[in-house]
């Protein structure tokens, strides 16, 4: 169940080729991806190009994942982007299975019925 929302001040040339769910580990049929390119974005008081990435997904994310996914988004988002690992965040969130619905309940139901 992972919900990925990246905001950026650069154009992303193929919007629909840009992120794939290999760097989290999770099914891509269960990958939720907003992309929100070409805002009026700082950081570190600057125009220049920047990102900020959200990361929300259940179960997947102590410490230990978060360092590797961290490098690895930050690799994929100079490569696709050009935008420099340092100058954006990546927040990551686990929400918990109550807190996430999905097909009119939620997945703390979903996962006490398997």
């Amino acid at each position: 169940m992972p919900a990925i929302e990246i905001r950026t001040n650069v154009s992303v040339a193929d919007p629909k080729a840009f992120f794939s769910a290999e760097t989290l580990d999770k099914p891509e049929a269960y990958v939720g991806v907003h992309l929100v390119q070409e805002q009026t974005m700082t950081f570190g008081g600057s125009f220049d190009p920047a990102f900020l990435l959200s990361i929300s997904s259940l179960d997947n994310l102590p410490p230990e994942n978060t360092e590797k996914f961290s490098k690895a988004f930050a690799a994929f988002i100079q490569e696709k982007l050009g935008v420099p690992h340092d100058r954006g965040y990546i927040l990551f969130n686990d929400p918990g299975r109550p807190n996430i619905g999905f097909s009119s309940t939620t997945f703390a139901t979903i996962f006490g019925k398997q």
